[in-house]
C-alpha cells in the first residue's frame, strides 16, 4: 500500500509552475520572431538619434511642417471619405431591399483588390484631358482647350484622398456591417417598434452602438493611407513616407529620413491608441448567439428609391473597381505583345517567388507562435507574441528603412570576421537581396497570418492536442500529427492574404529589393514614374487578378454566412 506523506503533496499553483518551467522552450520562437519585428524601429530610433543635426534647419523650415500638414489633412479626408461610404454602404444593404442587392452586398468588397498606387494611376488617366470624362464634357458643351473650362485637379491632397478613399472604405464597410446585422436585430427593432425612422434609428441608435467597429476600420484606413507611397508620389502629395523616400534618396540623408520616420511612428501610435480608446467599451455592445438569429424583414424600397440605393451602393465599385479594370483593360487590350515580354515573364517570376517565400516563411512563425502561446500561457510569452505582430501597424517604408541598414550592419560584421579569420571577403549577403524583400514582407504581415490561423484553432475543441499529449505524444508531434492536419484550410487561407499582399507590396519593396530585381509592383511604379503607366497595364492587371483571389473568398464567406441574413 502506498503511503501519503505531506511533503508529497504539491499546491496547484506549484503545479502550474513545473508545467510553465517544462514548457519554457516555447518562449524561444516568441521571443526571436518579437526581436526581429522590434529590430527596424530600433534601428531607425538609433540612426534618427544618432545624427549631428546639420540637416535638422533644412528639415524642419522645408520638409516638415509641409509634410506634416499635407499628411494629417490627407488622414483627415480619407478618414471623413472612407466612414461615410462605408456606413452608408453598409447600412442600406443591412437595412433596405432592393434590386441587385445580394450582388452589390458581395461587390462592395472589390476596391479592396486594387492597390492605392494602381487605383492613383487608373484615376489620373480616366480624368486626365485626353481621357474620357473631360473629352466627354468638351465633346457636349463644345469646349477646345483647358482654358475653356474648370475641371477638378485629380493630382492633389484632395484628389489623392478621393482615391484612396475609393479603394479603402471596404475596411470600414465590413466592420461597420457586421455590427449593424448583429446589433440591428435587438436595438435597433425595438426603436422601430416605437416609431423611429430608418434615419433616425442609424443616427440615434445604431452608430454610436456601432462606432467602436467603425473607428477600428478606419484606423486600417489610416494605416494603409500611411503606408502608401506610391499614389501620393504619383498624383504630387508631399507626404511624410514620401518625405522619408526623397530625403534619403535625394539628399543623401540618412538621418533626416530616420528623423521624419520617427514623426511617423508618432502617429501610427496615436492612430493605435485612438483606435484601443474606441474599442475599450466595445464587449457591452456585444449581441447575444440567440439575438443574432433573428431575421427582421428589410424595408422593401421600389420606384426611384430603390434606383437610388442600387446607384448609392453601385458608385463607390464602379469607382473603386470598375475605374481601374476599364483603364487597365483598355490599355493592355492595346498591347497584347507584353505577353511575350521577357521583362514582364521575369517580373512576374519575381513576384511569384517572392510572395511564395514570404508566404511559407510567415505562415511557418505564425504557426510556431500560436504553438508556442498555446503550450507556455506565461505573460512573456503573450507580450512576446503580441509584439511580433507590430509589422502590420508600421508603414512599410519605416521597416524597409530600418531592416536594410540593420541588414547592413550584419553583412558589414560578417564580412569584416571573414577577413580577419579567414582572409576573404563574403561581400553584401542580406543587404541588396530578394531575401530581404522576404523577410520585410514577413514582418509586415505576421498578423494577418496570425489572425487567419487563431480563427481556425478557435473552430477546433479546445482540449484536443491536450488530448493527445494525454494519449503518450510530445506537443510537437501533437500539434504536427493532430492540430495540423486539422488546420489546413486555416493555413491555405493565411497563404493566400501574405501571398496576396505581397504581391501588391511597394512601400518596403521599392527600397530593399536588389539591384535590376522587379516585381509586378515595382515594374507597374517606374512605369508611371516615367510617365508611360499604359506600358505597365498588363502588370497592373496581374496584381488585381492577383488580389481578387482572398477578396472573393472573403465575400463568399459572408455571402454562405446564413445568421448574417444576406
Amino acid at each position: 500500500m502506498t503511503t501519503f506523506a505531506p511533503s508529497d503533496y504539491q499546491p496547484p499553483a506549484s503545479r502550474n509552475a513545473v508545467k510553465r518551467v517544462r514548457h519554457y522552450g516555447a518562449v524561444v520562437p516568441a521571443l526571436l520572431a518579437a526581436a526581429i519585428a522590434l529590430l527596424p524601429i530600433a534601428v531607425v530610433l538609433a540612426i534618427a538619434l544618432s545624427g549631428d543635426g546639420s540637416d535638422w534647419p533644412h528639415l524642419i523650415q522645408h520638409v516638415i511642417p509641409r509634410s506634416t500638414a499635407t499628411t494629417l489633412w490627407l488622414l483627415a479626408l480619407v478618414a471623413a471619405g472612407s466612414a461615410s461610404i462605408g456606413v452608408t454602404s453598409a447600412w442600406i444593404v443591412v437595412a433596405y431591399d432592393f434590386p441587385f442587392r445580394r450582388t452589390l452586398a458581395w461587390m462592395l468588397v472589390l476596391p479592396l483588390a486594387v492597390p492605392p498606387y494602381l487605383a492613383a494611376y487608373a484615376f489620373a488617366e480616366f480624368l486626365h484631358f485626353s481621357g474620357p470624362v473631360q473629352s466627354a464634357v468638351r465633346s457636349v458643351f463644345g469646349f477646345v482647350t483647358p482654358r475653356d473650362y474648370w475641371f477638378p485637379e485629380i493630382r492633389s491632397t484632395e484628389g489623392a484622398a478621393l482615391v484612396l478613399s475609393m479603394v479603402l472604405y471596404p475596411y470600414v464597410y465590413l466592420t461597420s456591417r457586421v455590427v449593424f446585422i448583429m446589433q440591428g436585430r435587438n436595438i435597433g427593432d425595438v426603436a422601430r417598434t416605437l416609431g423611429a425612422a430608418p434615419l433616425k434609428v442609424l443616427r440615434r441608435v445604431l452608430l454610436p452602438v456601432a462606432r467602436p467597429a467603425i473607428v477600428a476600420g478606419v484606423a486600417l484606413v489610416l494605416m494603409e493611407t500611411l503606408n502608401d507611397i506610391g499614389a501620393s508620389k504619383y498624383l504630387g502629395v508631399q507626404t511624410l513616407t514620401y518625405s522619408v523616400y526623397t530625403t534619403w534618396l535625394n539628399r543623401s540623408s540618412l538621418e533626416g529620413a530616420a528623423q521624419i520616420a520617427v514623426m511617423m511612428l508618432v502617429i501610427v501610435l496615436a492612430v493605435l491608441l485612438m483606435e484601443q480608446w474606441a474599442r475599450r467599451r466595445q464587449r457591452f455592445h456585444v449581441g447575444r448567439a440567440t439575438q443574432i438569429k433573428s431575421h427582421p424583414p428589410r424595408v422593401r424600397l421600389s420606384g426611384l428609391r430603390a434606383a437610388a440605393a442600387t446607384l448609392a451602393t453601385a458608385l463607390p465599385v464602379s469607382l473603386g473597381f470598375g475605374i481601374p479594370v476599364y483603364i487597365f483593360g483598355d490599355y493592355a487590350s492595346r498591347r497584347l505583345y507584353q505577353f511575350t515580354d521577357p521583362d514582364l515573364a521575369e517580373a512576374l517570376v519575381n513576384s511569384i517567388m517572392v510572395a511564395t517565400a514570404a508566404a511559407i516563411v510567415t505562415v511557418f512563425v505564425a504557426l510556431l507562435l500560436i504553438h508556442a502561446a498555446r503550450l507556455d500561457r506565461s505573460r512573456p510569452v503573450a507580450i512576446a507574441t503580441r509584439l511580433a505582430m507590430i509589422g502590420y501597424a508600421l508603414p512599410g517604408t519605416v521597416l524597409g528603412l530600418g531592416l536594410l541598414f540593420a541588414l547592413a550592419r550584419i553583412d558589414n560584421t560578417v564580412d569584416a570576421l571573414a577577413r580577419d579569420l579567414l582572409g576573404v571577403s563574403t561581400g553584401l549577403i542580406f543587404t541588396g537581396s530578394a531575401a530581404a524583400v522576404v523577410l520585410v514582407c514577413s514582418i509586415r504581415f505576421m498578423a494577418l497570418a496570425e489572425g487567419a490561423l487563431r480563427g481556425g484553432i478557435e473552430k477546433l475543441p479546445p482540449h484536443l492536442d491536450e488530448a493527445a499529449r494525454s494519449l503518450g505524444r510530445s506537443p510537437t508531434r501533437s500539434a504536427v500529427g493532430v492540430m495540423l492536419p486539422l488546420l489546413k484550410p486555416a493555413v491555405l487561407t493565411a497563404a493566400v492574404f501574405v501571398f496576396v499582399d505581397t504581391m501588391k507590396e511597394l512601400s518596403a519593396t521599392i527600397l530593399l529589393r536588389p539591384f535590376g530585381f522587379n516585381t509586378l509592383a515595382t515594374s507597374v511604379f517606374e512605369d508611371a514614374s516615367r510617365g508611360a503607366v499604359e506600358d505597365g497595364a498588363m502588370a497592373s492587371l496581374a496584381i488585381i487578378a492577383t488580389a481578387i483571389v482572398p477578396v472573393v473568398l472573403l465575400s463568399g464567406a459572408l455571402m454562405r454566412d446564413r445568421e448574417a441574413n444576406l
